[in-house]
C-alpha cells in the first residue's frame, strides 16, 4: 500500500493469491477511499477479472514487473522486457497505460531508475512496511504502522493483499491514520511529475519557482 502523510498516500500490491482482493475493495469502498495496486504478470494472467475489478473500482493500477525479479541485476534489454510485459497485458485487459512502477524487493539502482524512466514510468518506492508479510497479526500491523517512526507527511505504506492478516487489520487502520489526521490518495495524486528534485531520502521537492 501506499500512504502520503497524507497528506497521505497508499498502496496495495498483490503479488500472490486474490483471496482477499473483494473483501479489500469492500472495505476501502466503505471508507470511500482510493490507492494504488502493483500488479505482477503472473497476478494480471491469473486474476484478469480482479484487475478489472481493481480498475472499475477507480484507484490506480500500478507496475510491479512480470516476473519479480531483482532488477539492479537484469540488462537494459532485461529490464525493458520486464517492465512492458505486464503492462500490455494490463493495457489489453483495461486500456490503462500504466505509469508507476514498484520494482520487486525494494531493489533498484540508477540504472532501474533511468529504465524505467525510458519507459514512461515513475518509479515508486515506500518509507513504511507494514510487515504484514510476516504474518505477525492484526496488532502488529496497526502497531507497525501507524507508530512508525517514518510516517508523515508524503508517507508511502507498503502492505500486500495476499498476506494472511491484512484484510483483517485495514478497516482498523484506515480509521487510526484518519485519526492522525492522514488523508489516503492513489499514488498518481500524490507524487509531483515535473518540476521536482530528490532529497537524500528519496523524496520529492518542489522546485522553487
Amino acid at each position: 500500500m501506499y500512504f502520503r502523510c497524507f497528506h497521505y498516500l497508499r498502496y496495495l500490491q498483490p503479488p500472490w493469491g486474490n483471496d482477499d482482493t473483494q473483501r479489500i475493495l469492500d472495505i476501502l469502498k466503505e471508507h470511500d477511499v482510493h490507492v494504488t495496486f502493483f500488479m505482477t504478470g503472473g497476478w494480471v494472467e491469473s486474476y484478469p477479472d480482479d484487475v478489472k475489478a481493481i480498475y472499475e473500482a477507480g484507484h490506480d493500477l500500478g507496475n510491479h514487473s512480470q516476473n519479480h525479479k531483482n532488477m539492479s541485476q537484469l540488462s537494459d534489454e532485461e529490464k525493458t522486457q520486464e517492465l512492458m510485459s505486464v503492462h500490455e497485458k494490463v493495457k489489453e485487459l483495461t486500456g490503462v497505460k500504466m505509469q508507476l512502477f514498484r520494482p520487486p524487493y525494494g531493489d533498484y539502482d540508477d540504472a532501474v531508475v533511468l529504465n524505467a524512466r525510458e519507459n514512461g514510468y515513475y518509479p515508486i518506492q515506500w518509507d513504511v512496511d507494514s510487515l504484514d508479510w510476516k504474518d505477525y497479526g492484526v496488532d502488529s500491523i496497526l502497531n507497525t504502522v501507524l507508530n512508525h517512526k517514518a510516517l508523515g507527511n508524503g508517507s508511502i505504506i507498503l502492505c500486500h493483499n495476499g498476506a494472511k492478516y491484512t484484510a483483517d487489520a485495514l478497516d482498523a487502520l484506515l480509521d487510526g491514520l484518519e485519526e492522525k489526521g492522514y488523508q489516503v490518495v492513489p499514488i498518481s495524486q500524490l507524487i509531483y511529475k515535473e518540476n521536482y528534485h530528490m532529497d537524500v531520502t528519496g523524496r520529492q521537492i518542489p522546485d522553487a519557482k
